[in-house]
């Protein structure tokens, strides 16, 4: 069943930003289950369940896969969605035009309770796949691990973006930046308390820091924190995407989610109310984000925010 409705966020950080009904009615879907991660393909989205990966349009389920227990953010590339599964210690290749499973290689996990990314970028699908510190790279035209890279451990986290793979260890406290065309480690600087989920765009890359409730942006060139926003107390879990000159950041407390400022690092609007955690992605003409706490997807359609909410919040 699919609703709509209007929400205004309640702000119990007591930090300075504004309260926003968004723009336009968002769109809720009731979705059975657990769905949790999400990725973007086209007009639709998949989101990782309980026991198999579902497709999801604004006009309800167009498609199942069923997993043992797929985990994490996933990928789409090659015409495939690359997802994780926690249970069996591979990543699974689906074929998204026929909704079936084409591969599953034996790559490991590096965190089993599932807070991790699969990504693609420089032609290469990739994973954390030792908690001792090990990220595995997968061809897509053989489904085979070609390198295997060391890096910190307690590495979970992974975004590919200005030509390089980061990689972020929240046991560690560190963002590592790999070069993709030698497979090693060429910088590794330090972050806060807990980071953890990560994405590239709008001219740096951000990382959550859990335990501080803040966002980093760091300079893709230096590999160094140039400065950070403080969105709450802490950052439960939640998820994180850059688009439309904004950063947008899943939170599991006070609001839905918010949005960041890239250039004045400062909260500019929070919209929806609280659902406990869940996942978020950003698409050309709207925004995505899942709630597993009380089984939803919602899609947020473009105006997200108001140009006079905008101005507002630049004063």
């Amino acid at each position: 069943m699919t609703r709509f409705r209007k929400t205004a966020a309640a702000m119990a950080t007591g930090l300075s930003a504004l309260i926003v009904t968004p723009a336009s009615a968002e769109q809720v879907i009731d979705v059975p289950g657990f769905a949790d991660f999400l990725a973007v393909e086209g007009d639709s989205v998949w989101a990782t369940n309980a026991g198999r990966v579902e497709r999801w349009s604004r006009s309800g389920k167009l498609a199942a896969v069923e997993m043992a227990r797929p985990c994490g953010a996933m990928a789409i590339h090659a015409g495939s969605l690359w997802v994780a599964d926690c249970k069996e210690n591979a990543v699974v290749r689906i074929d998204t035009s026929k909704a079936e499973k084409v591969a599953t290689i034996a790559t490991g996990i590096a965190n089993p309770k599932g807070e991790l990314n699969v990504v693609a970028g420089a032609g290469s699908i990739w994973v954390a796949s030792d908690n001792k510190g090990m990220v595995s790279r997968i061809d897509p035209a053989t489904n085979a691990v070609v390198a295997t890279i060391a890096v910190t451990p307690g590495t979970h986290y992974l975004v590919f973006g200005f030509d390089a793979l980061w990689a972020i260890s929240s046991e560690g406290k560190t963002v590592q930046r790999i070069d993709p065309a030698t497979n090693a480690v060429t910088r590794t600087s330090a972050m806060g308390n807990s980071p953890a989920f990560s994405a590239a765009g709008e001219g740096a890359v951000w990382v959550q820091e859990q335990g501080d409730g803040t966002v980093a942006r760091i300079d893709p060139v230096t590999g160094e924190v140039t400065g950070r926003v403080k969105v709450g107390k802490e950052l439960k879990w939640g998820d994180i995407d850059t688009g439309a000159g904004l950063v947008w950041l899943r939170t599991t407390e006070d609001q839905t989610f918010v949005a960041i400022d890239p250039k004045g690092l400062t909260v500019v609007a929070r919209l929806g109310k609280a659902e406990g955690s869940g996942a978020l992605r950003y698409a050309t003409d709207g925004l995505w984000t899942s709630a597993h706490d009380v089984h939803t997807l919602t899609w947020w359609p473009q105006p997200i925010i108001t140009r006079e909410a905008m101005l507002k919040a630049s004063k």
